[in-house]
């Protein structure tokens, strides 16, 4: 299994170093509607990093999780009270915050906004 899943890892890697899809412009890309108020936006990514625009409606919550990715994410726009490994914190328009691996975040919407999120490696489980 372990040795699938590399292998798998490395074709996405070698697949994505030859993609010509450079640039990402906002009304070709779809939005995909995740439910209870929370919508993403794939942009840039290849096998090591992965940059997603997610949008929130005022009071929709991002579910308290944690992953292996390292994520660094800018809010640009509305007003999230965000929670970092028991921290919680109110961003608005401009702020940002890093999310070391296997943290337990999520956020809470105060203000209906968008967070550009960056991940490193790539989260696979977006693409599927």
């Amino acid at each position: 299994m372990l040795c699938e899943r590399l292998v798998i890892r490395l074709l996405y890697y070698l697949s994505s170093m030859y993609d010509k899809n450079f640039f990402q412009v906002d009304g070709d890309i779809e939005w995909k509607d995740l439910g209870n108020g929370v919508s993403r936006q794939m942009l840039g990514h290849n096998g090591q990093i992965m940059m997603v625009k997610v949008k929130f409606e005022s009071g929709a919550v991002g579910a308290m999780h944690r992953h292996p990715h390292i994520q660094v994410s800018y809010v640009e726009s509305g007003v999230f009270e965000l929670t970092i490994g028991g921290s919680v914190k109110t961003l608005r328009q401009g702020d940002g915050y890093f999310v070391p691996p296997d943290v337990l975040h999520g956020c809470l919407c105060k203000e209906a906004g968008v967070l550009i999120d960056a991940f490193t490696p790539a989260r696979e489980d977006f693409l599927e």
